[in-house]
């Protein structure tokens, strides 16, 4: 554990678990407090950002980031806060340097959040965005779909729903810390309380009541544990094994292995929630991130190859 990521997780233990032991969810101070908080990488020489927020720019509401030479790899990132805050500009932390170093360009969601529009909205968002990459000519054997926490969890239910209405699947997924159980079973929610420095495990419930609103919180599409994984593309997980939602990712790498699905899930000493976001401060995070756009290229090789 480098001292950087000590310092990382001295600083939120200070300041960001108290806020998850509060008993109610108090959206507005969240939003406010990642809104004030936010850290603006610059945008990568040779690369531009183009921001998409009018009233017409839907289904491809958000950021795009483009690199002056194509690579030909496109990544649909979803961003985490428990869908009901942050935003694609919270997150370019991780999706600058994600997108750098694969070579992808790479378009940010901004999708509708909770409590004003609980699920299916989300899913939705982020269908209707893959839909129309597609229909505007990306290919998806080229393309990556990728997210952080709930954006991760978001990520996998479109791979669920794109497979099951018959969509072509992209050539991989990646997800970071991903929230795949909102109903909070999984046991790491109890034995790694304390242990992990952003979360209290009680936080994780009541956000997705928030979410899931009257939809049954175990339904495949809000919390992708419950679903089957056959037919599924690679998949790349990472998570800190200090973390309450570690058995959202060890279950759901065990439950699509048994499917045939092809799964990298990469367990990290003593790492906090999307440490990723942390690059370039902490080197755990670089390392990360490398291995992730890595896989990115990886898999859009392989499958382009396949295809041809």
């Amino acid at each position: 554990m480098s001292w950087q990521s000590a310092l990382a997780c001295w600083v939120l233990r200070r300041w960001t678990r108290p806020e998850t032991a509060k008993p109610r969810i108090d959206v507005a101070r969240a939003r406010a407090m990642a809104s004030e908080r936010v850290w603006s990488p610059k945008v990568p020489a040779g690369w531009h950002l183009v921001q998409r927020y009018g009233p017409h720019d839907a289904p491809l509401c958000g950021e795009w980031l483009t690199p002056e030479q194509p690579s030909g790899i496109t990544i649909l990132y979803l961003h985490g806060g428990g869908y009901y805050f942050c935003s694609p500009a919270t997150h370019r932390g991780i999706v600058f340097p994600l997108a750098r170093r694969s070579g992808a360009r790479t378009f940010s969601l901004d999708y509708r959040l909770a409590p004003e529009h609980p699920f299916p909205a989300a899913l939705y968002d982020a269908l209707a965005a893959y839909r129309t990459l597609l229909a505007d000519g990306v290919l998806p054997e080229r393309l990556v779909i990728a997210g952080d926490s709930a954006g991760g969890g978001l990520a996998l239910a479109t791979l669920l729903a794109l497979r099951d209405a018959g969509d072509p699947l992209p050539a991989g997924a990646v997800a970071f810390s991903p929230w795949t159980d909102l109903a909070a079973t999984g046991a790491s929610i109890t034995t790694n309380e304390g242990r992990d420095p952003m979360f209290h495990g009680s936080a994780f419930a009541p956000a997705g009541k928030l979410y899931a609103g009257e939809t049954d919180i175990r339904h495949p599409y809000v919390s992708p544990l419950y679903g089957r994984f056959e037919g599924l593309p690679p998949l790349l997980i990472q998570i800190g094994d200090t973390e309450v939602l570690l058995d959202d990712s060890t279950r759901v790498a065990e439950k699509a292995r048994v499917a045939g699905v092809r799964v990298e899930l990469n367990i990290l000493p003593k790492m906090p929630h999307v440490f990723q976001m942390f690059a370039p401060f902490v080197p755990e995070a670089n390392r990360a991130l490398e291995q992730a756009a890595r896989f990115v290229r990886r898999v859009t090789a392989l499958q382009a190859a396949e295809t041809s």
